[in-house]
């Protein structure tokens, strides 16, 4: 299936969680967003990310336990798509590949979803948070990673989010 397949289908599969849609806030930039997955269990709050070449976005995971991920939205070169990471206690400085893997519990595209079902991108800083988006096998990834369970988060969030409001 071509990626306007796999987004068709994903448009197909969360129609239904529109009909619940959020409500709007006028003009929040997706820099001042903050987003709640469905199940209440998680949090997404994006922030400003000054002259950032390569990133151009960043937002933090809110967890229970005081869990707290890094996250960055990097584009792709090849097929130009927000590639969205979330890290947890990385090191500081220069790191290598291996320690930033080590670090990364989420990686994957990040869908943008409207009122009416549309499916698209994460937009660029400066452009209107959508109303949903959606972080595929997000759910499923941190179950999976180091930071889940007795020293760390108790509950999985769904792949899920619903804007919640705009910083100021």
């Amino acid at each position: 299936m071509g990626s306007g397949g796999r987004e068709a289908a994903i448009a197909i599969v969360f129609i239904a969680a529109f009909a619940a849609a959020p409500p709007a806030f006028a003009a929040c930039p997706i820099e001042l967003a903050t987003y709640a997955d469905t199940r209440g269990v998680a949090e997404l709050e994006f922030s400003a990310r000054p002259g950032g070449a390569t990133v151009s976005n960043s937002f933090k995971m809110l967890l229970d336990n005081d869990v707290v991920f890094d996250g960055i939205v990097q584009w792709t070169d090849t097929e130009p798509r927000p590639w969205g990471k979330l890290m947890y206690k990385c090191p500081d400085g220069d790191v290598t590949g291996d320690e930033l893997n080590a670090c990364t519990m989420w990686e994957g595209v990040i869908y943008a979803f409207d009122g009416n079902g549309t499916v698209a991108l994460l937009p660029a800083p400066g452009t209107a948070a959508p109303p949903m988006l959606l972080l595929p096998a997000l759910g499923a990834s941190l179950r999976m990673s180091a930071a889940y369970g007795a020293n760390g988060f108790s509950q999985t969030p769904w792949d899920v989010f619903a804007l919640k409001g705009c910083q100021e």
